[in-house]
């Protein structure tokens, strides 16, 4: 159900909102909740305050407590801070932006966004979706969210992915350097900030589409002013001959593409990218709960 914006309290000197006491309460509140999403977006279409409040401290102390190492690691090293970006990077950890047709990636299909299961964030995997100039930045990104039998389009996937300390990047050097414009009309769907074209800097690498277990020619993502990423790709199917190899950076299993394949092999991937049901639910499953949402960095 989406609530409205209320906007009626005008916080007069005797007003409740601005106690202390209350922010308190809400913390101890929340906290008890595991810091619910979903209660937490309710809870800022209250008022003006308590939507400042859940962008300052609710949205951040989610992100803390899903992805622990993660929020540490962006915030290490002097890195510029991500306060102010909470609620974006919040939604960007569990929500899929979906795709529209002849949206931001020009697709034919049309994908509505939705709430994920289970994410895993890698920073391994968003090393491999840089250039060799620029392997020094520092990238998480999500496995592929699949979606499958999509028509002409096949298997998509789509994933997600935030820089730290972006602005001062090699990727954002790189991008202003070629003087890749913006997208003229699209904007990031977690922050609202203009998008720039990876694929149009042409600063996406081979590794990609290796890492992504996707076809080569079919691999685009963008990233905003603020750091975060978004992509589609065009999964490909796997072969009689693939046998299952360690990850780099987990513990699930993946899977080596057999390079012989062909667009119309008829073997369907496996429901999970990074593993398959011994690792639990698809990543397809929608989030119901607030605790069932896994950050795995």
């Amino acid at each position: 159900m989406i609530l409205p914006k209320q906007y009626r309290c005008t916080h007069s000197p005797t007003c409740q909102c601005t106690r202390g006491h209350l922010s308190a309460m809400l913390l101890l509140v929340f906290q008890h909740l595991n810091w619910n999403p979903k209660l937490v977006a309710t809870l800022s279409c209250v008022c003006k305050w308590f939507d400042d409040f859940a962008k300052r401290v609710l949205w951040k102390e989610f992100c803390k407590t899903r992805a622990p190492r993660m929020m540490l690691d962006l915030q290490s090293s002097g890195s510029h801070c991500i306060d102010g970006n909470w609620r974006a990077l919040g939604k960007l950890l569990i929500y899929c932006s979906g795709c529209t047709q002849g949206g931001l990636f020009n697709s034919t299909v049309q994908i509505p966004g939705h709430f994920v299961y289970r994410t895993r964030f890698s920073r391994t995997l968003g090393r491999s979706l840089l250039p060799p100039q620029c392997r020094t930045d520092v990238l998480y990104v999500s496995d592929p969210c699949e979606h499958l039998d999509q028509g002409e389009e096949g298997d998509v996937g789509l994933f997600r992915g935030i820089f730290k300390s972006f602005p001062t990047s090699r990727v954002r050097k790189v991008i202003i350097n070629k003087a890749v414009p913006f997208h003229p009309s699209e904007v990031c769907p977690y922050c609202k900030a203009k998008l720039w074209s990876m694929l149009q800097a042409k600063i996406i690498p081979q590794s990609a589409c290796v890492r992504l277990e996707a076809y080569e020619d079919c691999i685009e993502y963008f990233v905003c002013l603020n750091g975060h990423l978004l992509g589609i790709c065009t999964l490909a199917p796997l072969s009689d001959s693939e046998e299952a190899v360690p990850s780099e950076d987990s513990n699930h299993t993946e899977k080596k593409q057999d390079n012989g394949s062909v667009k119309e092999n008829g073997l369907k991937r496996r429901h999970s990218l990074l593993g398959g049901s011994d690792n639990g639910p698809s990543p397809q499953k929608r989030l119901t709960s607030s605790n069932q949402c896994d950050i795995d960095v």
